[in-house]
Protein backbone atom coordinates (compact mmCIF):
# COMPACT_ATOMS: atom_id res chain seq x y z
CA UNK A 1 0.00 0.00 0.00
CA UNK A 2 3.00 2.35 1.07
CA UNK A 3 4.18 1.63 -2.55
CA UNK A 4 1.41 2.86 -4.24
CA UNK A 5 0.75 5.57 -1.77
CA UNK A 6 4.13 7.63 -1.36
CA UNK A 7 4.95 8.61 -5.22
CA UNK A 8 0.95 10.12 -6.04
CA UNK A 9 1.17 11.78 -2.84
CA UNK A 10 4.29 13.26 -3.67
CA UNK A 11 3.00 14.01 -7.25
CA UNK A 12 -0.09 15.59 -5.79
CA UNK A 13 2.53 17.75 -3.22
CA UNK A 14 4.35 19.01 -5.82
CA UNK A 15 1.92 19.67 -8.43
CA UNK A 16 -0.80 21.20 -6.09
CA UNK A 17 1.70 23.23 -4.14
CA UNK A 18 3.02 24.75 -7.79
CA UNK A 19 -1.69 25.34 -8.10
CA UNK A 20 -1.53 27.11 -4.73
CA UNK A 21 1.13 29.04 -5.65
CA UNK A 22 0.36 30.75 -8.39
CA UNK A 23 -3.20 31.23 -7.67
CA UNK A 24 -1.91 32.75 -4.23
CA UNK A 25 0.17 35.28 -6.34
CA UNK A 26 -2.77 36.07 -8.22
CA UNK A 27 -4.70 36.74 -4.90
CA UNK A 28 -2.37 38.68 -3.28
CA UNK A 29 -1.54 40.81 -6.38
CA UNK A 30 -5.62 41.90 -6.57
CA UNK A 31 -5.41 42.39 -3.07
CA UNK A 32 -2.75 44.49 -2.76
CA UNK A 33 -4.11 46.53 -5.79
CA UNK A 34 -7.88 47.15 -4.42
CA UNK A 35 -9.34 44.76 -6.50
CA UNK A 36 -10.78 42.15 -4.32
CA UNK A 37 -14.01 42.88 -5.94
CA UNK A 38 -12.87 40.46 -9.29
CA UNK A 39 -11.73 37.68 -6.69
CA UNK A 40 -15.20 35.92 -7.43
CA UNK A 41 -13.99 35.65 -11.18
CA UNK A 42 -11.05 34.41 -10.36
CA UNK A 43 -12.33 31.21 -8.06
CA UNK A 44 -14.90 30.61 -11.00
CA UNK A 45 -11.38 29.91 -13.41
CA UNK A 46 -10.27 28.38 -10.71
CA UNK A 47 -13.53 26.09 -9.93
CA UNK A 48 -13.50 25.41 -13.65
CA UNK A 49 -9.92 24.36 -14.30
CA UNK A 50 -10.58 21.75 -11.22
CA UNK A 51 -14.14 20.55 -12.79
CA UNK A 52 -12.24 20.19 -16.15
CA UNK A 53 -9.47 18.01 -14.49
CA UNK A 54 -12.30 16.32 -12.52
CA UNK A 55 -13.86 15.28 -15.89
CA UNK A 56 -11.03 14.10 -17.34
CA UNK A 57 -10.19 11.71 -14.98
CA UNK A 58 -13.34 10.25 -14.82
CA UNK A 59 -13.75 9.81 -18.45
CA UNK A 60 -10.49 8.12 -18.41
CA UNK A 61 -11.58 6.28 -15.93
CA UNK A 62 -15.07 4.75 -16.83
CA UNK A 63 -15.00 5.33 -20.32
CA UNK A 64 -12.60 2.50 -21.04
CA UNK A 65 -14.60 -0.15 -19.51
CA UNK A 66 -16.61 -0.29 -22.89
CA UNK A 67 -13.37 -0.90 -24.98
CA UNK A 68 -11.66 -3.90 -26.33
CA UNK A 69 -8.27 -4.93 -24.59
CA UNK A 70 -5.73 -3.94 -27.41
CA UNK A 71 -8.00 -0.40 -27.25
CA UNK A 72 -7.83 -0.04 -24.01
CA UNK A 73 -3.88 -0.88 -24.05
CA UNK A 74 -3.43 1.63 -26.84
CA UNK A 75 -5.12 4.42 -25.49
CA UNK A 76 -3.31 3.71 -21.84
CA UNK A 77 -0.06 4.10 -24.11
CA UNK A 78 -0.78 6.86 -25.63
CA UNK A 79 -2.07 9.23 -23.22
CA UNK A 80 0.95 7.82 -20.79
CA UNK A 81 3.34 9.38 -23.28
CA UNK A 82 1.11 12.59 -23.56
CA UNK A 83 1.57 12.48 -19.28
CA UNK A 84 5.27 12.20 -20.29
CA UNK A 85 5.59 15.05 -22.26
CA UNK A 86 3.45 17.43 -19.65
CA UNK A 87 5.34 16.43 -17.10
CA UNK A 88 8.76 16.84 -18.75
CA UNK A 89 7.60 20.31 -19.78
CA UNK A 90 6.20 21.21 -16.94
CA UNK A 91 9.92 20.73 -15.27
CA UNK A 92 11.60 22.39 -17.56
CA UNK A 93 8.89 25.47 -17.59
CA UNK A 94 9.63 25.73 -14.35
CA UNK A 95 13.22 25.90 -14.08
CA UNK A 96 13.01 28.79 -17.09
CA UNK A 97 10.03 30.44 -15.53
CA UNK A 98 10.08 30.41 -11.56
CA UNK A 99 11.90 33.39 -11.57
CA UNK A 100 9.33 35.71 -13.81
CA UNK A 101 6.31 33.58 -13.28
CA UNK A 102 5.23 36.07 -10.65
CA UNK A 103 6.11 39.32 -12.75
CA UNK A 104 4.21 37.71 -16.07
CA UNK A 105 1.09 36.89 -13.85
CA UNK A 106 0.93 40.51 -12.41
CA UNK A 107 1.17 41.71 -15.93
CA UNK A 108 -1.73 39.10 -17.60
CA UNK A 109 -3.82 40.99 -14.11
CA UNK A 110 -2.88 44.03 -15.31
CA UNK A 111 -4.18 43.83 -18.80
CA UNK A 112 -7.27 42.47 -17.55
CA UNK A 113 -8.62 44.57 -15.66
CA UNK A 114 -7.37 47.36 -17.90
CA UNK A 115 -9.78 46.04 -20.33
CA UNK A 116 -12.82 45.55 -17.87
CA UNK A 117 -13.27 41.77 -19.00
CA UNK A 118 -15.11 39.60 -16.97
CA UNK A 119 -13.88 36.43 -19.16
CA UNK A 120 -10.65 37.63 -18.82
CA UNK A 121 -10.44 37.72 -15.38
CA UNK A 122 -11.51 34.09 -15.44
CA UNK A 123 -9.41 33.04 -18.17
CA UNK A 124 -6.33 33.73 -15.93
CA UNK A 125 -7.67 31.66 -12.78
CA UNK A 126 -8.76 28.73 -15.48
CA UNK A 127 -5.41 28.85 -17.28
CA UNK A 128 -2.82 29.17 -14.60
CA UNK A 129 -4.50 25.83 -12.50
CA UNK A 130 -5.61 24.02 -15.85
CA UNK A 131 -1.96 23.15 -16.84
CA UNK A 132 -1.18 21.29 -13.74
CA UNK A 133 -4.93 20.03 -13.05
CA UNK A 134 -4.69 18.22 -16.78
CA UNK A 135 -1.03 17.25 -16.13
CA UNK A 136 -1.64 15.48 -12.81
CA UNK A 137 -4.82 14.23 -14.08
CA UNK A 138 -2.96 12.38 -16.61
CA UNK A 139 -0.10 11.51 -14.46
CA UNK A 140 -1.88 9.89 -11.95
CA UNK A 141 -4.35 8.28 -13.88
CA UNK A 142 -0.72 6.78 -15.55
CA UNK A 143 0.61 5.29 -12.53
CA UNK A 144 -2.68 4.22 -11.41
CA UNK A 145 -2.79 1.74 -14.54
CA UNK A 146 0.88 0.68 -13.76
CA UNK A 147 0.06 0.42 -9.77
CA UNK A 148 -2.76 -1.56 -10.07
CA UNK A 149 -3.23 -0.51 -6.58
CA UNK A 150 -5.95 1.95 -7.66
CA UNK A 151 -7.33 2.88 -3.62
CA UNK A 152 -4.23 3.68 -2.58
CA UNK A 153 -2.51 5.56 -5.00
CA UNK A 154 -5.78 7.83 -5.14
CA UNK A 155 -5.90 8.17 -1.38
CA UNK A 156 -1.77 9.54 -1.84
CA UNK A 157 -2.85 12.36 -4.33
CA UNK A 158 -6.06 13.50 -2.52
CA UNK A 159 -3.81 14.06 0.74
CA UNK A 160 -0.52 15.58 -1.49
CA UNK A 161 -3.13 17.94 -2.64
CA UNK A 162 -5.04 18.44 0.61
CA UNK A 163 -1.13 19.00 1.93
CA UNK A 164 -0.44 21.15 -0.67
CA UNK A 165 -3.57 23.45 -0.54
CA UNK A 166 -2.72 23.94 3.34
CA UNK A 167 0.63 24.54 2.32
CA UNK A 168 0.01 27.06 -0.07
CA UNK A 169 -1.82 29.24 2.69
CA UNK A 170 0.53 29.23 4.96
CA UNK A 171 2.87 30.58 3.18
CA UNK A 172 0.70 33.16 1.13
CA UNK A 173 0.12 34.36 5.04
CA UNK A 174 3.94 34.60 5.59
CA UNK A 175 3.14 31.63 8.67
CA UNK A 176 5.55 29.65 6.65
CA UNK A 177 8.58 30.07 4.79
CA UNK A 178 9.86 26.86 2.89
CA UNK A 179 12.81 27.23 0.59
CA UNK A 180 11.04 26.36 -2.81
CA UNK A 181 14.08 26.14 -4.68
CA UNK A 182 15.18 23.34 -2.55
CA UNK A 183 12.16 21.63 -2.36
CA UNK A 184 11.18 21.91 -6.84
CA UNK A 185 14.79 20.35 -7.77
CA UNK A 186 14.18 17.66 -5.75
CA UNK A 187 10.87 16.99 -6.35
CA UNK A 188 11.52 17.88 -10.01
CA UNK A 189 14.70 15.20 -9.91
CA UNK A 190 11.59 12.79 -8.48
CA UNK A 191 9.62 13.08 -11.47
CA UNK A 192 12.26 12.71 -13.89
CA UNK A 193 12.37 8.82 -12.78
CA UNK A 194 8.83 9.04 -12.00
CA UNK A 195 8.37 10.18 -16.19
CA UNK A 196 10.47 7.31 -16.75
CA UNK A 197 9.12 4.61 -15.55
CA UNK A 198 5.49 5.71 -17.35
CA UNK A 199 7.51 6.02 -20.15
CA UNK A 200 8.63 2.52 -19.74
CA UNK A 201 5.14 1.59 -18.88
CA UNK A 202 3.63 3.15 -22.02
CA UNK A 203 5.95 1.09 -24.19
CA UNK A 204 4.73 -1.90 -22.70
CA UNK A 205 0.79 -0.74 -22.81
CA UNK A 206 1.58 0.08 -26.97
CA UNK A 207 3.81 -3.69 -27.32
CA UNK A 208 0.74 -5.41 -26.01
CA UNK A 209 -1.94 -3.52 -27.96
CA UNK A 210 0.35 -4.19 -30.81
CA UNK A 211 1.46 -0.69 -31.74
CA UNK A 212 5.29 -1.06 -31.34
CA UNK A 213 6.59 -4.35 -31.97
CA UNK A 214 7.62 -6.61 -29.06
CA UNK A 215 7.47 -9.53 -27.07
CA UNK A 216 3.66 -9.83 -27.77
CA UNK A 217 4.14 -9.39 -31.33
CA UNK A 218 5.58 -11.58 -34.00
CA UNK A 219 8.96 -9.19 -34.37
CA UNK A 220 9.90 -11.13 -30.97
CA UNK A 221 12.96 -13.32 -31.34
CA UNK A 222 12.42 -17.02 -30.54
CA UNK A 223 14.76 -19.11 -27.94
CA UNK A 224 15.21 -22.36 -30.03
CA UNK A 225 15.32 -24.16 -26.88
CA UNK A 226 12.42 -23.18 -24.88
CA UNK A 227 10.22 -22.06 -27.43
CA UNK A 228 9.76 -18.91 -25.65
CA UNK A 229 10.64 -15.05 -26.24
CA UNK A 230 13.90 -14.73 -26.42
CA UNK A 231 15.53 -12.88 -22.72
CA UNK A 232 19.17 -11.51 -22.82
CA UNK A 233 21.08 -10.40 -25.51
CA UNK A 234 19.34 -12.89 -27.83
CA UNK A 235 15.69 -11.18 -27.42
CA UNK A 236 17.59 -7.61 -28.54
CA UNK A 237 16.21 -5.85 -29.99
CA UNK A 238 12.03 -6.70 -29.61
CA UNK A 239 12.29 -9.54 -26.76
CA UNK A 240 12.73 -9.29 -23.06
CA UNK A 241 15.78 -7.76 -21.68
CA UNK A 242 15.63 -9.37 -18.53
CA UNK A 243 13.25 -11.55 -16.61
CA UNK A 244 13.77 -12.12 -13.07
CA UNK A 245 9.69 -12.54 -12.01
CA UNK A 246 10.96 -16.13 -10.37
CA UNK A 247 13.77 -13.72 -7.75
CA UNK A 248 11.18 -10.53 -7.81
CA UNK A 249 7.23 -12.19 -8.06
CA UNK A 250 5.54 -9.20 -9.88
CA UNK A 251 2.73 -9.38 -7.40
CA UNK A 252 5.24 -8.68 -4.51
CA UNK A 253 5.66 -6.06 -2.48
CA UNK A 254 9.47 -4.83 -3.68
CA UNK A 255 8.41 -5.34 -6.81
CA UNK A 256 5.24 -2.85 -6.12
CA UNK A 257 8.05 -0.27 -4.61
CA UNK A 258 10.95 -0.81 -7.16
CA UNK A 259 8.04 -0.07 -10.22
CA UNK A 260 6.66 2.86 -7.94
CA UNK A 261 9.97 4.28 -7.44
CA UNK A 262 12.05 3.90 -10.24
CA UNK A 263 9.83 2.42 -12.69
CA UNK A 264 11.32 -1.19 -12.71
CA UNK A 265 9.47 -4.63 -13.80
CA UNK A 266 10.45 -8.06 -12.83
CA UNK A 267 9.93 -8.54 -16.44
CA UNK A 268 10.96 -5.51 -19.15
CA UNK A 269 11.69 -5.86 -22.84
CA UNK A 270 14.72 -4.13 -24.59
CA UNK A 271 12.64 -1.50 -25.74
CA UNK A 272 11.09 -0.35 -22.04
CA UNK A 273 14.78 -0.45 -21.04
CA UNK A 274 16.15 1.53 -23.70
CA UNK A 275 13.89 4.09 -23.31
CA UNK A 276 13.75 4.26 -19.52
CA UNK A 277 17.83 4.93 -19.99
CA UNK A 278 17.28 6.96 -22.50
CA UNK A 279 14.92 9.37 -20.80
CA UNK A 280 16.81 9.26 -17.71
CA UNK A 281 20.13 10.03 -19.57
CA UNK A 282 18.66 13.14 -21.56
CA UNK A 283 15.95 14.62 -19.47
CA UNK A 284 18.11 13.86 -16.42
CA UNK A 285 20.76 15.75 -17.65
CA UNK A 286 18.82 18.56 -19.27
CA UNK A 287 17.38 18.82 -15.37
CA UNK A 288 20.95 18.69 -13.77
CA UNK A 289 22.59 21.49 -15.74
CA UNK A 290 19.74 23.58 -15.12
CA UNK A 291 19.98 23.27 -11.60
CA UNK A 292 23.47 23.79 -11.38
CA UNK A 293 22.92 26.95 -13.97
CA UNK A 294 20.57 28.30 -11.33
CA UNK A 295 23.14 28.26 -8.44
CA UNK A 296 23.69 31.65 -7.23
CA UNK A 297 27.26 32.59 -7.87
CA UNK A 298 29.35 32.04 -4.99
CA UNK A 299 31.37 34.91 -3.91
CA UNK A 300 35.43 34.72 -3.50
CA UNK A 301 36.99 35.61 0.00
CA UNK A 302 38.35 38.76 0.29
CA UNK A 303 42.08 38.92 0.79
CA UNK A 304 43.21 39.89 4.48
CA UNK A 305 43.43 43.63 4.92
CA UNK A 306 41.16 43.99 1.99
CA UNK A 307 37.95 46.07 1.97
CA UNK A 308 34.96 43.82 0.78
CA UNK A 309 33.50 43.55 -2.42
CA UNK A 310 30.43 45.75 -3.28
CA UNK A 311 27.07 43.99 -2.99
CA UNK A 312 24.57 44.66 -5.77
CA UNK A 313 20.57 44.62 -4.66
CA UNK A 314 20.24 41.73 -6.55
CA UNK A 315 22.80 39.63 -3.75
CA UNK A 316 21.52 41.82 -1.09
CA UNK A 317 18.17 40.63 -1.67
CA UNK A 318 19.37 36.90 -2.37
CA UNK A 319 21.38 36.78 0.75
CA UNK A 320 18.09 38.21 2.85
CA UNK A 321 15.60 35.75 1.68
CA UNK A 322 16.89 32.31 0.09
CA UNK A 323 13.44 31.43 -1.02
CA UNK A 324 12.33 31.57 -4.71
CA UNK A 325 10.33 34.56 -6.39
CA UNK A 326 7.39 32.45 -6.32
CA UNK A 327 7.54 32.00 -2.80
CA UNK A 328 8.23 35.87 -2.43
CA UNK A 329 4.86 36.36 -4.23
CA UNK A 330 2.94 34.62 -2.80
CA UNK A 331 3.67 35.62 0.74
Amino acid sequence: MLASFLPTFLIGLREGLEAALVVGILVAYLSRVGRRDVLPRLWIGVGLAIALALIIGAVLTFGAYALTFEAQELIGGVLSLLAVGMVTWMIFWMQRTARTMKRALEGDLDRALAQGSLWAIVAIGFVSVAREGVETTLLLWSMVQSFGDAPAALVGALVGLAAAVVLGWLLSRGMLRIDLRVFFTWTGAFLVIVAAGVLAYAIHDLQEAGALPGPYTAAAPIDPVTGAVAVGWAGLPFGWAFDVSATIPPGGALAAVLQATVGFMPQMSWLQVIAWMLYIALVGGFFVRGVLRSRPPRRAAAPAGSSPAPVTPAERRSSEDPTTPAQQGAS
